[in-house]
């Protein structure tokens, strides 16, 4: 049961950062946060109200609540990446991603709206990143719940797999439904 409950919490799995720089990985990276917006597109193609409110596990969050995290997330890292690029190792702030999946923007917004907000900032943060300098890529910031400064290579890799981890989550909800 337990590995079971992991595969459907990680269908791509767990992240597992990048062990170093690579100028190499940052095409794939910065691919995939371009592209992820028409990912979700796919993911909720069709689905009805009882569909979008299904949680893509037990106790987990339901779809809306999932594609208005993401949206969440998203803007929050790429603030996070302007912070990193104009100021000298910022510190962010960390939130309680699981209160604000209760807010009432999440239940009473238009699932619709937080998918226009992600092909928007998508295309923002994806132009930002194609123009980086090798030095700009370098540049860090701090993450006080991990008490770790984090570079801009590597939250490019965490957000690349953030956005397809959690459209993966609702693609295998959709296939294990048979939707």
């Amino acid at each position: 049961m337990e590995d079971s409950l992991e595969k459907i919490k990680y269908p791509i799995g767990r992240f597992k950062p990048a062990d170093e720089y690579n100028p190499d990985d940052l095409a794939s990276w910065t691919g995939g946060i371009r592209t992820v917006p028409l990912l979700f597109d796919y993911c909720i193609e069709n689905l009805d109200e009882e569909q979008l409110n299904t949680p893509y596990r037990p106790g987990g969050w339901n779809i809306i609540q999932v594609v208005h995290h993401v949206a969440d997330s998203h803007m929050n890292a790429y603030i996070r990446l302007k912070l990193a690029l104009t100021e000298e190792q910022p510190r962010v702030s960390p939130y309680d991603e699981n209160r604000w999946a209760e807010l009432p923007d999440v239940g009473l917004v238009p699932l619709n709206v937080s998918i226009t907000l992600l092909h928007a900032l998508h295309r923002r943060w994806s132009v930002l990143l194609d123009n980086l300098t090798e030095e700009d890529w370098k540049r860090t910031y701090y993450h006080p719940a991990n008490d770790e400064y984090i570079p801009v290579w590597q939250m490019t890799n965490q957000y690349n797999w953030h956005g397809t981890h959690h459209a993966e989550q609702i693609l295998a909800l959709r296939k294990r439904m048979e939707w």
